[in-house]
Protein backbone atom coordinates (compact mmCIF):
# COMPACT_ATOMS: atom_id res chain seq x y z
CA UNK A 1 0.00 0.00 0.00
CA UNK A 2 1.38 3.58 -0.80
CA UNK A 3 1.92 5.78 2.11
CA UNK A 4 -0.99 8.36 0.06
CA UNK A 5 -3.33 5.26 0.38
CA UNK A 6 -2.56 5.07 3.65
CA UNK A 7 -3.13 9.18 4.63
CA UNK A 8 -6.18 9.08 2.96
CA UNK A 9 -7.10 5.89 5.57
CA UNK A 10 -6.03 7.82 8.13
CA UNK A 11 -6.79 11.40 7.55
CA UNK A 12 -10.75 10.07 6.85
CA UNK A 13 -11.24 7.38 9.91
CA UNK A 14 -8.95 8.88 12.28
CA UNK A 15 -8.00 12.57 11.98
CA UNK A 16 -11.50 14.03 10.64
CA UNK A 17 -13.64 12.70 12.54
CA UNK A 18 -11.45 14.49 16.16
CA UNK A 19 -10.69 17.16 14.49
CA UNK A 20 -13.55 19.80 15.74
CA UNK A 21 -12.79 17.93 19.46
CA UNK A 22 -9.22 18.53 18.99
CA UNK A 23 -9.40 22.32 18.18
CA UNK A 24 -12.11 23.34 20.19
CA UNK A 25 -10.99 21.52 23.17
CA UNK A 26 -7.51 21.95 23.26
CA UNK A 27 -7.05 17.92 23.16
CA UNK A 28 -3.69 16.63 21.63
CA UNK A 29 -4.57 14.21 19.06
CA UNK A 30 -3.28 10.87 20.21
CA UNK A 31 -5.28 9.12 18.73
CA UNK A 32 -4.21 10.32 15.14
CA UNK A 33 -0.65 10.31 16.18
CA UNK A 34 -0.63 6.54 17.07
CA UNK A 35 -2.79 5.83 13.74
CA UNK A 36 0.31 7.65 11.51
CA UNK A 37 2.37 5.30 13.55
CA UNK A 38 0.50 1.94 12.86
CA UNK A 39 0.52 3.37 8.84
CA UNK A 40 3.73 3.80 8.64
CA UNK A 41 4.04 6.90 8.27
CA UNK A 42 6.21 8.49 11.45
CA UNK A 43 8.61 6.33 10.47
CA UNK A 44 8.05 7.48 6.48
CA UNK A 45 11.44 9.41 6.10
CA UNK A 46 13.87 6.93 8.22
CA UNK A 47 16.11 4.89 6.13
CA UNK A 48 14.42 1.48 4.78
CA UNK A 49 17.79 -0.20 6.12
CA UNK A 50 16.42 0.56 9.78
CA UNK A 51 12.54 -0.41 8.55
CA UNK A 52 11.11 2.50 7.94
CA UNK A 53 9.75 4.29 4.54
CA UNK A 54 12.79 5.18 3.38
CA UNK A 55 10.97 8.50 1.40
CA UNK A 56 12.57 11.96 1.86
CA UNK A 57 11.63 15.63 2.29
CA UNK A 58 8.46 16.04 -0.82
CA UNK A 59 6.40 12.73 0.71
CA UNK A 60 6.81 14.42 4.46
CA UNK A 61 5.57 17.75 2.71
CA UNK A 62 2.74 16.15 1.26
CA UNK A 63 1.84 14.66 4.54
CA UNK A 64 2.10 17.41 6.23
CA UNK A 65 -0.31 19.80 3.67
CA UNK A 66 -3.05 17.25 3.56
CA UNK A 67 -3.23 16.74 7.07
CA UNK A 68 -3.25 20.39 7.76
CA UNK A 69 -6.21 20.97 5.92
CA UNK A 70 -7.70 18.54 7.89
CA UNK A 71 -6.26 19.58 11.26
CA UNK A 72 -3.61 22.35 11.65
CA UNK A 73 -2.68 20.75 15.50
CA UNK A 74 -1.81 17.74 13.98
CA UNK A 75 -0.03 18.95 10.95
CA UNK A 76 1.76 20.78 13.88
CA UNK A 77 3.02 17.66 15.30
CA UNK A 78 4.25 16.06 12.23
CA UNK A 79 6.17 19.18 11.62
CA UNK A 80 8.34 18.87 14.43
CA UNK A 81 8.50 15.36 14.54
CA UNK A 82 9.66 14.95 10.70
CA UNK A 83 12.63 17.94 11.33
CA UNK A 84 13.76 16.32 14.66
CA UNK A 85 14.25 13.00 12.25
CA UNK A 86 15.39 14.86 9.65
CA UNK A 87 18.54 15.72 12.08
CA UNK A 88 18.59 11.87 13.69
CA UNK A 89 18.80 10.89 9.98
CA UNK A 90 21.74 13.14 8.99
CA UNK A 91 23.76 11.60 11.70
CA UNK A 92 23.16 7.90 10.89
CA UNK A 93 20.64 7.48 13.71
CA UNK A 94 20.01 7.36 17.07
CA UNK A 95 18.93 5.04 19.87
CA UNK A 96 15.26 5.89 18.71
CA UNK A 97 15.56 5.03 14.97
CA UNK A 98 14.11 1.67 15.04
CA UNK A 99 11.35 2.95 16.97
CA UNK A 100 10.54 6.01 15.04
CA UNK A 101 10.53 3.68 11.49
CA UNK A 102 8.18 0.97 14.15
CA UNK A 103 5.98 3.68 14.67
CA UNK A 104 6.37 3.33 18.24
CA UNK A 105 7.96 7.37 18.59
CA UNK A 106 7.08 10.85 18.00
CA UNK A 107 10.06 13.04 18.09
CA UNK A 108 9.89 16.74 19.48
CA UNK A 109 12.21 19.65 18.66
CA UNK A 110 12.87 21.74 22.04
CA UNK A 111 16.01 24.19 20.51
CA UNK A 112 14.23 27.48 21.07
CA UNK A 113 14.69 29.54 24.25
CA UNK A 114 13.65 32.16 22.99
CA UNK A 115 14.67 36.05 23.22
CA UNK A 116 14.78 39.75 22.81
CA UNK A 117 11.94 38.85 19.59
CA UNK A 118 14.22 40.65 17.34
CA UNK A 119 14.24 39.01 13.98
CA UNK A 120 16.14 35.64 13.68
CA UNK A 121 16.57 35.44 17.52
CA UNK A 122 14.03 32.63 17.94
CA UNK A 123 14.86 30.17 14.68
CA UNK A 124 15.96 27.17 15.07
CA UNK A 125 19.54 28.18 13.11
CA UNK A 126 19.59 32.14 13.68
CA UNK A 127 21.89 34.00 16.39
CA UNK A 128 19.97 32.29 19.28
CA UNK A 129 20.87 29.13 18.79
CA UNK A 130 24.63 29.29 17.81
CA UNK A 131 25.30 30.26 21.40
CA UNK A 132 21.92 28.39 23.67
CA UNK A 133 22.04 29.22 27.46
CA UNK A 134 20.80 25.75 28.04
CA UNK A 135 23.53 23.88 29.77
CA UNK A 136 25.53 20.50 30.08
CA UNK A 137 27.75 18.68 32.18
CA UNK A 138 29.34 15.63 32.05
CA UNK A 139 30.16 13.38 34.79
CA UNK A 140 31.62 9.85 34.06
CA UNK A 141 28.79 8.29 31.77
CA UNK A 142 26.53 10.52 32.57
CA UNK A 143 25.13 14.24 31.57
CA UNK A 144 23.47 16.87 33.12
CA UNK A 145 21.28 19.25 30.84
CA UNK A 146 19.58 21.94 32.55
CA UNK A 147 17.39 24.78 30.47
CA UNK A 148 14.13 25.89 29.49
CA UNK A 149 13.08 25.76 25.74
CA UNK A 150 10.09 27.27 24.90
CA UNK A 151 7.28 27.20 21.80
CA UNK A 152 7.79 22.77 22.15
CA UNK A 153 5.47 20.82 20.23
CA UNK A 154 3.85 18.10 21.52
CA UNK A 155 5.10 19.43 25.57
CA UNK A 156 4.64 16.39 28.04
CA UNK A 157 3.25 14.26 24.93
CA UNK A 158 5.91 13.14 22.54
CA UNK A 159 8.89 10.60 23.50
CA UNK A 160 11.73 12.33 23.26
CA UNK A 161 13.06 15.51 22.00
CA UNK A 162 15.64 16.89 20.36
CA UNK A 163 17.30 19.09 22.72
CA UNK A 164 20.12 21.98 21.99
CA UNK A 165 23.26 23.01 24.60
CA UNK A 166 25.83 24.81 24.85
CA UNK A 167 28.99 22.37 24.39
CA UNK A 168 30.10 20.14 26.92
CA UNK A 169 34.32 21.55 26.19
CA UNK A 170 34.88 24.85 24.35
CA UNK A 171 32.58 28.22 23.95
CA UNK A 172 31.88 27.63 20.28
CA UNK A 173 28.64 25.78 18.63
CA UNK A 174 26.14 23.98 20.33
CA UNK A 175 25.52 19.91 21.07
CA UNK A 176 22.43 18.47 20.03
CA UNK A 177 20.54 15.43 22.31
CA UNK A 178 17.84 13.06 21.75
CA UNK A 179 15.99 13.13 25.34
CA UNK A 180 14.05 10.58 26.34
CA UNK A 181 10.44 12.07 27.65
CA UNK A 182 10.66 9.87 30.83
CA UNK A 183 13.95 11.34 32.03
CA UNK A 184 13.01 12.33 35.56
CA UNK A 185 12.84 16.53 35.88
CA UNK A 186 11.90 17.60 32.31
CA UNK A 187 8.62 18.71 32.51
CA UNK A 188 5.79 21.10 31.16
CA UNK A 189 4.35 24.10 33.06
CA UNK A 190 1.41 24.11 34.86
CA UNK A 191 0.70 27.17 32.70
CA UNK A 192 1.48 26.42 29.45
CA UNK A 193 2.59 29.07 27.32
CA UNK A 194 0.22 29.94 24.05
CA UNK A 195 1.40 29.31 20.77
CA UNK A 196 0.48 26.70 17.84
CA UNK A 197 -2.66 25.40 16.76
CA UNK A 198 -5.02 24.32 19.52
CA UNK A 199 -4.73 20.90 20.43
CA UNK A 200 -0.87 20.85 19.72
CA UNK A 201 0.26 21.04 23.16
CA UNK A 202 2.55 24.28 22.50
CA UNK A 203 4.28 24.83 25.46
CA UNK A 204 7.50 24.68 27.57
CA UNK A 205 9.97 22.24 28.66
CA UNK A 206 12.06 22.57 31.34
CA UNK A 207 15.41 20.76 32.55
CA UNK A 208 16.12 20.98 36.13
CA UNK A 209 18.27 19.40 35.51
CA UNK A 210 17.86 16.51 33.54
CA UNK A 211 20.24 13.22 33.64
CA UNK A 212 20.71 11.44 30.54
CA UNK A 213 23.27 8.72 29.31
CA UNK A 214 26.17 10.04 27.48
CA UNK A 215 25.39 8.58 24.27
CA UNK A 216 22.47 10.39 23.64
CA UNK A 217 24.68 12.94 22.36
CA UNK A 218 23.29 13.75 18.42
CA UNK A 219 26.67 14.25 16.09
CA UNK A 220 29.65 15.31 18.12
CA UNK A 221 29.91 17.68 20.61
CA UNK A 222 29.72 21.69 18.79
CA UNK A 223 28.58 20.03 16.13
CA UNK A 224 24.88 21.14 16.20
CA UNK A 225 24.84 23.70 14.72
CA UNK A 226 25.45 22.06 11.52
CA UNK A 227 22.92 19.50 12.09
CA UNK A 228 20.55 22.05 12.28
CA UNK A 229 21.79 24.37 9.12
CA UNK A 230 21.93 21.04 6.94
CA UNK A 231 18.97 18.98 8.07
CA UNK A 232 16.78 20.67 10.30
CA UNK A 233 16.30 23.97 8.80
CA UNK A 234 15.71 22.56 4.89
CA UNK A 235 12.95 20.66 6.51
CA UNK A 236 11.41 23.10 8.70
CA UNK A 237 11.60 25.75 5.91
CA UNK A 238 9.25 23.46 3.76
CA UNK A 239 7.36 22.06 6.10
CA UNK A 240 5.79 25.42 7.18
CA UNK A 241 5.66 26.40 3.63
CA UNK A 242 3.39 22.83 3.28
CA UNK A 243 1.39 24.61 6.09
CA UNK A 244 0.86 28.03 4.70
CA UNK A 245 0.15 26.75 1.28
CA UNK A 246 -2.72 24.73 2.97
CA UNK A 247 -4.35 27.13 5.33
CA UNK A 248 -3.80 30.31 3.59
CA UNK A 249 -5.85 32.43 6.11
CA UNK A 250 -3.75 31.40 8.88
CA UNK A 251 -0.98 33.46 8.30
CA UNK A 252 2.93 32.40 8.69
CA UNK A 253 3.17 28.96 8.73
CA UNK A 254 5.62 28.97 11.31
CA UNK A 255 2.10 30.14 13.87
CA UNK A 256 0.60 27.19 12.34
CA UNK A 257 3.01 24.73 13.58
CA UNK A 258 4.15 25.85 16.64
CA UNK A 259 7.45 26.68 15.98
CA UNK A 260 9.80 29.42 17.62
CA UNK A 261 7.72 32.03 17.97
CA UNK A 262 8.19 34.42 20.73
CA UNK A 263 5.77 33.80 23.41
CA UNK A 264 4.59 34.85 26.69
CA UNK A 265 6.97 32.49 29.35
CA UNK A 266 4.68 30.06 30.87
CA UNK A 267 6.77 29.88 34.57
CA UNK A 268 5.84 33.55 35.27
CA UNK A 269 4.74 34.45 38.93
CA UNK A 270 3.28 31.81 40.46
CA UNK A 271 3.57 29.66 37.96
CA UNK A 272 3.71 25.66 39.36
CA UNK A 273 4.83 22.87 37.43
CA UNK A 274 3.26 19.55 36.36
CA UNK A 275 6.26 16.84 36.24
CA UNK A 276 6.18 14.21 33.63
CA UNK A 277 4.96 10.31 34.49
CA UNK A 278 1.81 8.59 34.93
CA UNK A 279 -1.17 9.75 36.23
CA UNK A 280 0.23 13.85 35.98
CA UNK A 281 -2.09 15.92 34.62
CA UNK A 282 -2.15 18.66 32.23
CA UNK A 283 -3.99 21.97 33.41
CA UNK A 284 -7.25 20.95 31.74
CA UNK A 285 -7.55 17.86 33.12
CA UNK A 286 -5.59 15.63 30.36
CA UNK A 287 -3.02 13.19 31.25
CA UNK A 288 0.37 13.01 30.28
CA UNK A 289 1.24 10.08 28.47
CA UNK A 290 5.11 8.65 29.45
CA UNK A 291 6.78 7.17 26.77
CA UNK A 292 6.26 3.54 25.88
CA UNK A 293 9.30 1.32 26.78
CA UNK A 294 11.95 1.06 24.02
Amino acid sequence: MSYRTSLSAVLAEVVAPAAETTAGEGRFPRDAVSAFGRAGLLGLTVAAGSGGGGLGLAEAVDVVARTARVCPATAAVLTSHFAAVAAIESCGGSWVREEIAAGRHLVGLALSEGGSGEPGEDEPYGREFGRPRSGAARFADVVALRGRKRQVVAAGEADSYLWSSRPLAGRDGLTLWVVPAQAAELFVPARPAGGGPNGSATSTLSADPVLVPADVMLGRDSGGLDILLDGVRPWLLELRAAIDGALPGLGHGTEAAGTFRPGADALGPGGGDLRTGPGTLRPGGEHLRPAPAA
